[in-house]
Parts: C-alpha cells; structure tokens; sequence
C-alpha cells in the first residue's frame, strides 16, 4: 500500500526526532511541554506522562540546579522567549544537569516559532551533552594553574621556539635570570645566542649543528650567558626537540636552570679537596697531579726540571713561644713572598706545617743548565725570605733551608723525588740552615741506613738490649753523693752503642717514649733496692728525660705508677732536663712538674749555658739544681774566657738556692778551679767512669761512702 508523502511526515518527524544526539522539548505558548523525545526523558530523568503538560517553570526544568533548589522564570531560555515576546531565534547557555547519569553540562538553545499573525505559537528547546568537553575544559584549567604555579616555584626558566612559525617564547623567570625585564631585548631565536659567552660559541655551534642533523628528541648543555651586569651565568639547559616524520626539527622546547649557586659549591667542594685553606695555595693532592704532569711534559721535550723542598727555620720554636696566630700568619707571608719571587709557569704548593714545594720546568737540556737555572731561582728566594716580617707589632726573621733535586722524564717517581728533596733539605739545615743544597746518591744510602738502624732499635727495645749505666758524682770533700743513670744499647752482635749514637733517632722516630719508660722504670728499681743500704740508700739518682716525655699531660701519672709499682723513694729520684723544654708549652709544663714535685721528685736542668736559657724561665721552673756543661769545664783551667762563665754561672745558681753540679772533670786543675769556685758536686773521669748499675752498687755498697 502506498502511503502519501505528507501523511508520513509528522511520523518521520518523530522518528528523527526519537534518534538525534540532542535532547528536544517543545513547548506551547503558555510555556507547559507538548513533547520531549528519548534524549530528552533520559536526561531529563522523567517519562513522557510527566514531562507533557508540565510549565517551563516547574518541576520538569529543576534538573537546572544540581541542588534542585527553583530558579527564578528569567533564568529558563524557554522563559527568556516567553517573557520577552521578542522573535528570538535562539539562545544558548550552558547550564548543568542532574539526572541517573550524574553531573551533566548541557548547551541549551531555545527556538521560538510565530503563525502568520506574529504571535508566538510555540518555542522549540534543543540541549547537547556537552559534559565531556567541560570536563575537559576543567581539567586544562586545572593543569595550566598547576603549572603556572610550579613555574612560578621553580628555580628553572622555560622557552619555545616554533622553529615552523619563527614564533619564540622566554618566560619572565628567563628574563629574571639575566637580570632583565621581560621583553628588554628584541625576541627571537638568535637572542640567547648574542648574549652566549665568547668561550663557548664553539662548543655550542657544533652541538646545534648536531641537533638539527641528527635524530636526538633531547639534549643537555651548559653553556653561559651575560647577565645585564656584564657577568655570565652558568646556564644548563635541557629540553625536546619535535620532528616530523622525516626527522626534521619542527620545534624546540626546554628550560634554562642557574647553575651559579652549584658552581659555587662545587668549587669550594674543589678548593677544600686541591688547596690549603690558610695560605690559599695548592696542597699535596694538587701537588701531585701536578707533578706528575710535569714529569709526562719533561719526557715530552727533553727538558730538565727540579724539585724544591722548602722548610722554615725553627719555626716550630716561634710557634710556640709567639702563638699560633703568629705562625699562620708568618707562613701567609712566606706564601706571598713565594708567589711573587717566582714566574707563573712555575708550581707552588704547601705539604703542611711549614714545609713549602716548588715545581720549576724547562731548566735546559743538560743537568748542568738545570742546576745553573734552578741556582737563579733559589737565589730570589732567599733574598725574598731574607727580609724581616712585621708580625703582631714586632719585626722577626724566618730563614729557610731548601732541598733540591733534579728530574728528567717520566721514570722518576713522586714520592721518591719528595723524600730525596727532603734528606736534601735536612742536609741544608745540618750544614748552617738559610741555604740550599742538592741531592746525592750518599743522602739516600745515609737515610737507608737510618731506617735500618731505626728497625734494630725497635727490635732492641722490645727485646730489652738496652743497658743502664751509671756514673758517680761527688761533693767538693771527695764523698759521693749520687749517680747519673746513663743507658747503653748493646746489639745482637754484643756491640756496646752509647747514646749519642740511638738518642737522636729515638726521638725522631717517636722510640723516646716507650725507651724513656723503660730508663725510668729500671732507675727506680734500682732505688728500690738501694733501699737498707748505708750508702746507697743516701744517694741520689739523676735520670734523663726528654722534652717528649713531659710534654705528655699523662707522664705525672705514669711517674706516679712506677714509684708505686717500683716501692722506690721519690725524694732520691732527679729529673734531669735540657734547654729545649723551654722551647716547649711552657704552662703545661710548669703544671706537671709541679705535681711530681709534690711527690718529692726533684728537678735538674742538664747543659746549662747551651741551648735558650733565660733567667725568667730559671724562676719560673720548679728546679732544684743546674748543671754547668762539659763544654764549659773542659776550658777552665786554661782559657782566660771559660773561667768567668762558670763562676758566673756558679753565682747565679747561688742566688735562686740551685744546686750546682759540673759535669766533664777530666783534669785535677779543673777539679780545684770548681772547687775553689763553690762547685757543690763534680761528675766525670777524672772522678769516676760509668760502669753498669750492677757494677756501681758492687762498688760502693761494700765501703761505705767512697772516695775520689
């Protein structure tokens, strides 16, 4: 049956109408619905029944609130039309919806249709689901907020170069950075590149050239830029790069980050690791590696260098008598004078302490030319360190004593050429100080033997080879009144070594402690066993002590320890100390003498005259007795000049209520010249030689107190 056009065309109306993707609802002229399709219903929530005859300004259109709470008429688009009595064609505002599909976004569209006479007939109302792109919407507003914010957080400085458009972008952080205001300079794609630091437009070419070439999607690269001060600011930039499908560039994003805060880090990390923080100069760690350079570049051409060990006379002495702060501030000056005494090229670095290194290069062909050359040099550097140093308001005078030694090539080894420098600094400072000396083969054979002796006299004090001696002193009448305790190495072999030989090694090598307790510990119990002896029992037994020993806060202590342990009677026992305690902390030392002379333990000052005596420190310093130096005694009966020293000595020690002892009395003449001086007791060979402990009680147990 064939059906006419018109009369299927409301029911195709309808069916198109059932099927669009938007909600339609029609409304008469007084606003109530006359229909909704499917869409419609379902995001409307309600069925056909309830929406037709419905007002626009009731229920049907409260979806318009997510709380459901009634609008006023005027915010309907249906109402707008019915109001206004305007021909309007449309209106659209989005608005959102609730319903069994949750929160919606519609775009709403009212379309009033008029008859013929002009008056409304009835207003079309069509809605789009438009949530997906309001969401959307929503979540790019929410993402360029978090980004503004992190941006505006971050320390990093973002651009763009639309490298298709020529379009370019620098945030205002980047302008910031430079120290410029946003838009200063003219924009575009050449404007970093004009403020690019001389240095690195190399560098930077090459790696753009690269980039563009090549199929990197991203890159990092430090580089510099002038800030608007004139400086330049370390830049690390980092971004993407977009290509098309052929691998050419369409666009070049990144961000810019300030590394002057790490570069400032990282070079003070750098100065603590490489240089001295004092003087400012570099330190071993540098010192090698530029040595070792320097070795590879002498093997290179052929040239000779050398090696200059420089250490500060008795520096140590003032250090400790005018303070520490006096010394670093020598040793600052002594850096200066050395920077400017030598040539750029040439290397300087302190080891620590006062001890200074030079690196000097391209000497000559020849070991000739290389030790003329590096005589040149050493020249200006002790007329440099010749001069006074105004320090803490007073003018003082530090020499040095330099070691030198030679090199060529790339076989020598660092540390072998900074031990022979050394054993040739240790030869300038035997042989006058304030001057120079070159390494030779001997100086090494010499230092190897001091190892090896260094090995036997460990050895030897751990298997006790180490012997007491001991030497009687007497009163002027010729009656003996005590003993020096001297001690003997006596060797695998049965070689007896004296102490002038082992004394000096043992305190380098740090061995003065451990045999210094051992002396002291023997001396003791031999007082102990002198003890119910008539004769013994009275002496007095002096025994040496280094300037190490009391130096320790602990040796009062250990005193203490071994006259306990021992039983010996601290009243019998004399401490004997050289000249150099005084170079030592003279507080501290005082304290700890005063607390063994609390004990009883008395206090004997050896060599009198021959090291830095002071009348101040002989008042200062709890002593009980000096003693004249055999290089006093063995003149006095024959030079005119040695006899007054001695007399005036004597004298002296009178006035502080010292004991006097002599020491050295080979001859009669000078055992009558002390006497008749006012001498109190005399010690040497002329009197008695030392002979072993065991020896000594042997001899003068039996008869009572001996004689002369």
């Amino acid at each position: 049956m064939k059906t006419s056009p018109d009369a299927g065309s409301p029911r195709r109306l309808d069916d198109l109408l059932e099927h669009i993707p938007a909600g339609v609802v029609v409304h008469g002229p007084d606003g109530c619905i006359l229909s909704a399709n499917r869409l419609a219903r379902e995001l409307l929530g309600q069925d056909t029944e309830q929406l037709v005859g419905t007002a626009a300004t009731q229920a049907a259109w409260r979806f318009l609130r997510p709380d459901r709470t009634p609008m006023p008429p005027g915010d309907y688009p249906v109402n707008v039309v019915l109001r206004s009595g305007a021909k309007v064609s449309h209106l659209i505002i989005g608005v959102p919806a609730t319903s069994r599909h949750g929160l919606r976004w519609l775009i709403c569209n009212a379309y009033p249709e008029f008859d013929e006479a002009g008056h409304l007939h009835q207003v079309v109302v069509c809605f789009t689901d438009c949530t997906a792109l309001k969401r959307a919407k929503q979540r790019l507003q929410k993402s360029e907020k978090r980004l503004r914010l992190v941006l505006k957080g971050s320390t990093d400085a973002p651009w763009d170069n639309d490298l298709a458009t020529g379009e370019v972008y620098y945030s205002p952080r980047w302008w910031t950075m430079l120290g410029y205001r946003p838009g200063a300079l003219p924009v575009d794609a050449g404007l970093w590149e004009r403020l690019l630091h001389p240095d690195d437009r190399v560098a930077v070419a090459a790696f753009l050239r690269e980039l563009y070439k090549g199929a990197l999607t991203s890159y990092s690269i430090e580089l510099r830029l002038r800030h608007q001060d004139g400086h330049y600011v370390p830049v690390l930039s980092r971004g993407l790069v977009l290509r098309d499908e052929h691998g050419k560039p369409l666009r070049i994003s990144g961000t810019n980050t300030d590394l002057t805060e790490r570069k400032q880090v990282e070079r003070r990390i750098y100065e603590a690791a490489y240089y001295d923080h004092l003087t400012g100069l570099p330190n071993r760690r540098f010192l090698a590696e530029e040595l070792d350079k320097a070795l590879a570049r002498s093997s290179r051409s052929g040239q000779f260098g050398a090696l200059l060990f420089l250490d500060l006379d008795n520096f140590k002495l003032l250090n400790d008598t005018l303070g520490h702060d006096v010394g670093d501030a020598l040793l600052r000056d002594v850096a200066q004078r050395l920077r400017l005494a030598l040539r750029h090229s040439d290397g300087l670095a302190r080891l620590g302490g006062d001890e200074f290194v030079i690196v000097l290069e391209q000497l000559g062909a020849t070991a000739s030319e290389a030790a003329a050359e590096t005589g040149h040099v050493v020249e200006k550097l002790l007329q440099a360190l010749d001069q006074p140093h105004c320090l803490a308001e007073r003018m003082i005078l530090s020499t040095p004593s330099i070691g030198i030694v030679l090199f060529e090539g790339a076989t020598a080894h660092i540390d072998t050429l900074l031990k022979q420098a050394d054993l040739a600094m240790y030869r300038a400072k035997a042989e006058g100080r304030n001057t120079a000396r070159f390494f030779d083969p001997s100086m090494q054979a010499t230092a190897d033997r001091q190892l090896a002796l260094e090995g036997a006299l460990r050895h030897g004090l751990a298997d006790r080879q180490f012997v007491l001696y001991c030497q009687p002193q007497f009163d002027r009448k010729g009656r003996l009144v005590g003993g020096e305790v001297l001690v003997r190495w006596r060797r695998d072999d049965g070689g007896l070594v004296g102490p002038t030989d082992f004394i000096g090694l043992a305190e380098s090598s740090g061995l003065i402690g451990p045999l210094g307790h051992y002396v002291l510990d023997e001396s003791c119990r031999a007082l102990a066993r002198w003890r119910g002896d008539r004769t013994l029992e009275r002496l007095k037994l002096a025994v040496n002590i280094s300037a190490r020993q009391l130096r320790s806060a602990q040796f009062p202590d250990l005193v203490a320890g071994i006259l306990a342990d021992t039983g010996a009677p601290p009243s019998r026992l004399c401490l004997e100390l050289t000249e150099s305690v005084f170079a030592e902390n003279v507080p501290a030392i005082i304290e700890r003498m005063q607390a063994l002379r609390r004990m009883g333990i008395e206090f004997s000052l050896d060599d009198f005259g021959t090291g830095y005596s002071s009348l101040s420190y002989l008042k200062r310093f709890p002593l009980t007795a000096l003693k004249i130096d055999r290089s006093f005694v063995r003149d006095v009966h024959v030079d005119p000049d040695a006899g007054p020293i001695v007399e005036a000595i004597i004298a002296l020690a009178r006035k502080l209520k010292l004991d006097i002892v002599a020491e050295g009395v080979e001859h009669e003449a000078q055992r009558r010249f002390l006497v008749s001086g006012g001498c109190g007791a005399l010690q040497g060979y002329l009197l008695g030689q030392p002979v072993p402990i065991e020896e000594f009680e042997h001899l003068y147990s039996a008869a009572g107190l001996g004689h002369a």
